[in-house]
């Protein structure tokens, strides 16, 4: 196998970079034989070929792509002949919406509420860097991080409103079936599943029933790594 995708790793097997399953996730949607490389926050080393010291990194035979968009894009021109990730130019532009709606709108009141418990299901070897790193990103110890953390629960699950409102209509916020767009959205909550025992949303929130679906996909590739259910 010529297929490599390198992505992040904490302690038990908990894979909870949002970046790397929305890379995950296109690649099944491909359907393409790939093998995964586990790395902590520690072993930049081994992306250090990629000449960047981020994941996800996909190695697709001689070349080598970083940055879950830019992989998505990739995977799309490349293998134009499996399902599509993005359906074409009008719905490429969709999903760079809902990214950057991610990234402004979602991530910022999520980080908050997840830090502190990224930091305790990091690796023993990685909580130094982890704790250094944010900290200076967030201007406070983690611990204070941790007391405020409810205060941005509600704000988080506000920030999803615009989601409730598709799946309230339709199955997918791509329609009848999953692509891109949703990946970045179910990266999101894998992020939280993976180190967080709160329920990010309510029992009754329309999101649910999305992401139990998005959990069966690919024969469960998304229950397939340590995570919390709620």
């Amino acid at each position: 196998m010529t297929r490599k995708l390198y992505e992040l790793l904490g302690a038990d097997d908990r894979r909870f970079s949002p970046y790397c399953w929305r890379a995950r996730m296109a690649v099944a949607h491909k359907g393409l034989d790939t093998g995964y490389v586990p790395m902590g926050f520690m072993e930049k080393d081994k992306i250090a070929f990629s000449g960047q010291k981020q994941v996800p990194v996909l190695v697709d035979g001689e070349t080598t792509i970083c940055d879950s968009w830019d992989i998505a894009c990739y995977l799309d021109e490349t293998y134009a002949d499996a399902p599509t990730l993005f359906g074409g130019d009008v719905g490429r532009a969709t999903a760079w919406f809902i990214s950057c709606w991610m990234e402004t709108e979602v991530f910022p009141s999520l980080l908050h509420l997840l830090v502190a418990d990224i930091y305790t299901h990091a690796r023993p070897e990685d909580q130094d860097y982890f704790r250094e790193s944010r900290e200076g990103r967030l201007g406070q110890r983690l611990e204070q991080c941790a007391e405020q953390a409810a205060g941005y629960l509600e704000p988080f699950r506000s920030s999803l409103q615009p989601a409730r409102q598709v799946l309230k209509r339709q199955g997918f916020l791509c329609g009848t079936l999953p692509a891109y767009a949703d990946y970045i959205l179910f990266g999101t909550f894998q992020w939280a599943r993976g180190v967080s025992p709160l329920a990010v949303i309510e029992k009754d929130d329309p999101l649910r029933d999305w992401l139990e679906r998005m959990l069966d996909l690919y024969d469960g590739l998304g229950r397939s790594v340590t995570a919390y259910d709620y």
